[in-house]
């Protein structure tokens, strides 16, 4: 997700690309039992370092039981998502979606119930094939307003308790505070965070199994 940027086309099209060849792959050798398909943003996509740095494949090493499909694409919308996940349901067949998509609606100041609408379709569609729904939280800039950041904060508890899906803390709200654990943008995790990230996640996949 990009937390307060847009993300460029490079970074577009690597992770577009990335995600072919991961597919590709899981079509020639098969799945495991437990496939886990992560849908999110640049926060996901391993944005501003290599792929095998980033925090999903740090997970795929904590987890290697399961196959981990990284869907995630930089600069990703709610109805960017929603467009691509009944491909990524149909080739992956995964038991858990992890959906962390909402940050770049929020940028771009989109109505929070166009963003509640595109997460309600991408929860029932997977639901319907008996997937598993890990829902993430997002965080919005504190520029957009208090009454907007409560709106969009409203719309993943509301989600959680109308579908009963399990609600993820958003992972970076401590991460984005300190420094040290960002890139120069100031808006992405760099290289250090990436295992914080993935020991957070750990749990809440292990859990969902």
């Amino acid at each position: 997700m990009a937390l307060f940027s847009d993300i460029g086309s490079f970074f577009n099209l690597k992770n577009r690309l990335s995600g072919l060849v991961l597919l590709l792959v899981f079509s020639s050798f098969g799945l495991s039992a437990s496939p886990i398909l992560i849908l999110g943003d640049s926060l996901s996509a391993s944005y501003g370092m290599p792929e095998d740095q980033g925090w999903v494949q740090l997970l795929r090493e904590k987890m290697p039981n399961s196959t981990i499909i990284n869907g995630s694409v930089s600069g990703e919308t709610s109805a960017g998502g929603l467009r691509r996940l009944p491909a990524l349901l149909e080739s992956s067949q995964p038991k858990i979606l992890l959906i962390e998509l909402g940050g770049n609606d929020g940028l771009r100041g989109f109505p929070p119930k166009q963003l509640k609408n595109n997460l309600t379709k991408m929860i029932e569609l997977a639901k319907a094939q008996q997937v598993k729904v890990l829902l993430s939280e997002i965080m919005v800039p504190p520029n957009y307003g208090p009454r907007y950041a409560s709106q969009i904060n409203s719309v993943y508890k509301e989600l959680a308790a109308e579908h009963d899906v399990t609600l993820m803390p958003f992972f970076m709200e401590q991460i984005v505070t300190d420094s040290s654990l960002m890139q120069r943008d100031g808006i992405h995790p760099n290289q250090k965070a990436q295992i914080i990230i993935a020991d957070f996640m750990l749990p809440w996949f292990e859990q969902a199994l």
